[in-house]
């Protein structure tokens, strides 16, 4: 009797032991593909947190200045996207913001009736011009992205101070409409924050659902392979630099139209806060992994924690060393997360 009542519950031990490690890995795997939903739940949490120890955390004018920064920041996180993907990354984007604010700025107080639709097209086409820069040594000379972009950096804003000469452009040189752009809203949200949205969904889609979109994944995931496959590598990390550069040409456009006064200095140090926002928002720095929304999500929190940190007092040196933590948290939480569901593969395999 004995033997047959101890029996079934050695069975059951040994059952309920890979039992407990799957639902560990399932849950794991589940949490792996949510970053999304993760990074809304600390968004909340963040928001809520605020609200209850500083009420007027939540009043209108912090939400709008929210949206108008942040709107900037996802647009540069989103380009930063396309191009870490590949595993490369593009530090010069605050050099090419800045360059193209003032270039921006510049043509407004030559031609002061220039239409906005040209203003914008002008600071994009600044943009690709320094793009393609980048594009022709990462893809064509074969630098390292982060040699190449870092050099980039340096000679873009140098090239900016050099032309600017301490000289900035203000607000009274820029026409209403252009201005109107960050200061109209369309049912309560700012026209920029439209532009930027309209922006990351069109980028969103094409990611998603094009081949060429699809491809930045697959270099990512293996460039060997991708080549093998029949994908040109090297054409597609030109596109994705080109991106890149464009949309921190238009963001500098943007720029221009949300702070009116612009110098040598404007965006500098911002390419930090940008792959910081990468990062958090789930897109993988060795590659293959991401979407927009992440990163626009990794954008809005890094925003929201700044906005907070001045409502509460607290020294905005905290900032970065707050962005320093997240992008940690963030690698280390990937990379614990990926083995997890690496083992959780392999055990279905040795089963299967």
């Amino acid at each position: 009797m004995m033997r047959h009542s101890t029996t079934p519950h050695h069975s059951l031990a040994h059952e309920t032991a890979p039992a407990a490690r799957r639902g560990t890995g399932a849950f794991a795997e589940a949490i792996a593909k949510s970053r999304e939903t993760t990074l809304f739940i600390v968004l909340l949490i963040i928001v809520g947190g605020t609200a209850i120890a500083r009420p007027q955390f939540l009043n209108l004018q912090n939400l709008r200045d929210v949206l108008l920064n942040v709107s900037i920041v996802s647009l540069l996180t989103a380009g930063m996207t396309v191009v870490i993907l590949m595993r490369h990354i593009d530090l010069s984007v605050g050099s090419t913001v800045g360059i193209s604010a003032y270039a921006v700025g510049s043509l407004y107080v030559a031609f002061p009736h220039m239409p906005v639709v040209v203003a914008l097209a002008a600071g994009l086409a600044i943009g690709v011009a320094a793009g393609a820069i980048n594009a022709l040594l990462v893809a064509v000379g074969r630098v390292p992205s982060l040699v190449a972009t870092l050099s980039t950096l340096y000679i873009f804003r140098g090239a900016d101070y050099a032309w600017v000469h301490g000289g900035q452009i203000n607000a009274t040189s820029l026409p209403d409409a252009f201005s109107r752009l960050a200061t109209s809203t369309v049912a309560g949200v700012p026209v920029l924050a439209l532009i930027a949205l309209v922006l990351l969904v069109g980028l969103s889609v094409y990611l998603k659902q094009f081949r060429p979109g699809r491809e930045y994944y697959a270099i990512g995931s293996n460039p060997e392979a991708a080549r093998l496959a029949g994908i040109n590598v090297e054409r597609r990390v030109a596109t994705g630099f080109l991106i890149s550069g464009g949309i921190a040409g238009l963001a500098g456009a943007l720029w221009l139209a949300r702070f009116g006064t612009v110098d040598a200095s404007t965006a500098k140090g911002i390419e930090l806060q940008v792959v910081a926002a990468a990062v958090v928002g789930s897109v993988a720095i060795t590659g293959g992994v991401g979407t927009i929304l992440g990163a626009a999500l990794g954008a809005l929190v890094l925003g929201v924690i700044s906005i907070a940190l001045v409502v509460l007092h607290v020294s905005p040196f905290w900032e970065q060393a707050i962005q320093g933590a997240l992008i940690v948290a963030a690698i280390a939480a990937d990379t614990l997360l990926a083995r997890s569901v690496a083992k959780r593969m392999m055990r279905k395999r040795d089963h299967g």
